[in-house]
């Protein structure tokens, strides 16, 4: 059941008894469990019947003695443990979640990983719980998702502005979702959303950043990466090395497959590239210019770079200085 679905019988007054919330991916444990806090109970019942623990702080005692008490001047009562990944003797549970209350909606966030499925606690859930995953969106999707996120929220988004925002902040959805509804804060009343908006309000370069450094490769244009590396340098936060080196394999990992295309016309490449019309043309530039020989040799050359960036065979070197050696051995081939 996804979390949309979750949060939509919960505002049908439909319950289950137990929701246990685990996975890598906070976005939707966070959504869920800050409807699960605010939105189930109204403002009089919840100040008699929801208890909120956390599991770094939890005692499993005072956890299930919450859960078997019954609720006050209402229907229900809202017991929450949060990052209950965190909770001492969690495996306690397991004799309220064989025999849980139906007065109490209980709701654990359980963050960074599941449960072992082959654990007690695990099976029992199974049986008598709503067990909700929240897996990682995969970074081929990422550009999707954003996309339609932000079409859900009533706004339009280039590709270029989407490129931006997926390129720096990365698979991180909560700082995707803060940074979009920090620039619609700013808008006033614009619902397009632009790359000069990006650059405006959340400080991403429309012109010096990982996807116009990518493209600068691809057309073979040295001045123009160096241009690029040099800003880096001077921000350091708008180009780190350990952003920059994955986000460069991403794109040209991409590049590589068109070799095993037969068709590489334009319309048959655009869904490998999100439909992103300038990402494709510097994909075909890169096949053009590199050839299959070369473009494996950029990515041998991201994965000895990306070593050393973290110290495997070099101490000292600046993240620009060998961001430069690499373009350099990339390009002047």
């Amino acid at each position: 059941m996804s979390a949309e679905k979750i949060i939509t019988d919960w505002e049908k007054k439909s319950f289950k008894n137990i929701y246990w919330l685990e996975g890598e991916e906070d976005y939707y444990i966070d959504i869920l469990m800050d409807h699960a806090e605010h939105k189930i109970l109204d403002e009089a019942e919840a100040g008699f019947n929801l208890t909120v623990f956390y599991g770094k702080d939890a005692d499993w005692t005072a956890v299930l003695n919450a859960c078997k008490r019954y609720p006050m001047f209402a229907e229900r009562q809202v017991v929450l443990l949060k990052e209950a990944q965190h909770m001492r003797d969690l495996d306690k549970l397991e004799s309220y979640v064989e025999n849980p209350l139906s007065s109490t909606i209980f709701v654990v966030g359980h963050k960074t990983k599941t449960l072992d499925k082959r654990s007690k606690l695990y099976k029992l859930l199974k049986k008598s719980a709503e067990i909700f995953t929240s897996d990682k969106v995969k970074d081929y999707k990422l550009q999707e998702w954003i996309g339609e996120y932000v079409r859900n929220q009533g706004y339009t988004i280039n590709s270029k502005a989407i490129s931006l925002l997926d390129e720096h902040i990365g698979n991180d959805l909560n700082r995707i979702v803060n940074e979009i509804e920090k620039l619609a804060l700013n808008l006033k009343g614009k619902k397009d959303i632009t790359e000069d908006d990006i650059e405006k309000y959340i400080g991403i370069s429309k012109e010096y950043n990982v996807f116009e450094l990518q493209a600068a490769i691809a057309k073979k244009d040295m001045a123009k990466a160096m241009k690029i590396i040099q800003y880096f340098e001077g921000n350091p936060k708008a180009g780190p090395i350990q952003m920059v080196l994955p986000a460069l394999y991403a794109s040209f990992s991409k590049v590589y497959t068109i070799f095993g295309m037969k068709d590489r016309s334009e319309a048959a490449l655009k869904p490998h590239f999100y439909f992103n019309s300038t990402a494709v043309r510097n994909a075909m530039e890169s096949v053009n210019n590199y050839g299959y020989d070369g473009i494996e040799r950029i990515l041998l050359l991201l994965h000895h770079y990306n070593l050393k960036g973290v110290g495997v065979g070099d101490t000292g070197t600046s993240d620009a200085s060998l961001l430069k050696e690499m373009v350099v051995k990339m390009i002047a081939r």
